[in-house]
């Protein structure tokens, strides 16, 4: 989905993903030393099935990437997804990459 924008919400705790301006879901976070853990993910009624809740991990992923900080991924989704995903793999955190490293 081209329009699809993720965000970091730090006021919030949580990364938004916002489609043509709409806030349409959301991953809350909270902070763990050189980590986040990633609690929880949340796609809106009404934007299921759409692969919004996939684009919104990725881009969490990519931002916590690029600030050089690793994700302990408890949410079911999120970790379910990283497993689908293994390239991922190298974006959780060291004591947990081995259970999702393909």
């Amino acid at each position: 989905m081209s329009d699809a924008v993720g965000t970091a919400a730090p006021e919030r705790r949580r990364f938004e993903l916002h489609v043509g301006g709409e806030l349409v879901g959301w991953a809350d976070y909270l902070p763990a030393g050189e980590s986040v853990i990633l609690a929880h993910t949340e796609v809106l009624d009404g934007h299921e099935g759409e692969g919004l809740g996939g684009l919104l991990v990725r881009s969490v992923l990519e931002q916590l990437r690029a600030r050089g900080t690793t994700v302990i991924p408890t949410c079911p989704f999120a970790a379910a997804w990283i497993h689908r995903h293994p390239e991922y793999a190298a974006d959780v955190a060291p004591a947990l990459r081995g259970q999702f490293a393909g």
